[in-house]
């Protein structure tokens, strides 16, 4: 099953980038700390005096050199490869469609935006919006971001927007589907001083 463009952009998000950060940042933090244990001889007094690499596995390393060089040189055009992509992935800029309603009728990304948050923040409870219109030209989609107020009912929130925000923009559109992240916040208020 392939997923459309718009919802590729709606799940876009930088996720993904954060928790390969992670792993890497904990894979060496985890390798600084064995190092450490290690090197302060907590393991026995012997042990950091030893070389890093097993003599055994230096002895097979030397007995098939030409294949530990040859995969050593995959693994390095693989990881430098996958590096790349990533680079490249991560540094593409975000698809913000211009729809064509009619011959000489364009629609900016920016004013789709625009209209929506406008829309939105007219919905009962919404202290403030944001929106962006992704995906593409045949498929475009919506990302918005709701700051509630504090003590709104979201259910309502929720219908207000599906049945008056989105079914207004479904129609300016003129498209029958428009695949819609929400993302809800409650809006903080300024802190009150204690007396």
């Amino acid at each position: 099953m392939t997923r459309s463009v718009s919802a590729k952009a709606l799940g876009r998000s930088t996720g993904t980038e954060r928790t390969l950060t992670v792993l890497i940042g904990l894979l060496a933090l985890l390798g600084g700390a064995a190092a450490l244990v290690v090197g302060a001889g907590w393991l026995g007094t012997y042990r950091a005096g030893r070389p890093l690499v097993d003599p055994i596995a230096l002895d097979w390393l030397s007995g098939h050199a030409l294949a530990a060089r040859v995969g050593a040189l995959v693994l390095g055009v693989v990881l430098l490869w996958l590096g790349l992509w990533w680079f490249f992935r991560s540094l593409r800029p975000e698809g913000r469609p211009d729809l064509e309603l009619g011959d000489d009728l364009v629609v900016t990304s920016s004013a789709i935006s625009e209209a929506v948050r406008l829309d939105a923040e007219t919905v009962d409870g919404v202290g403030r919006a944001r929106v962006r219109a992704v995906g593409d030209k045949e498929n475009p989609a919506l990302r918005i971001t709701l700051w509630l107020v504090e003590g709104t009912d979201l259910k309502r929130v929720w219908e207000q927007l599906d049945h008056t925000v989105l079914a207004r923009a479904r129609e300016s559109l003129g498209v029958d589907v428009l695949p819609t992240a929400v993302r809800i916040e409650l809006d903080t208020t300024a802190p009150q001083r204690v007396r």
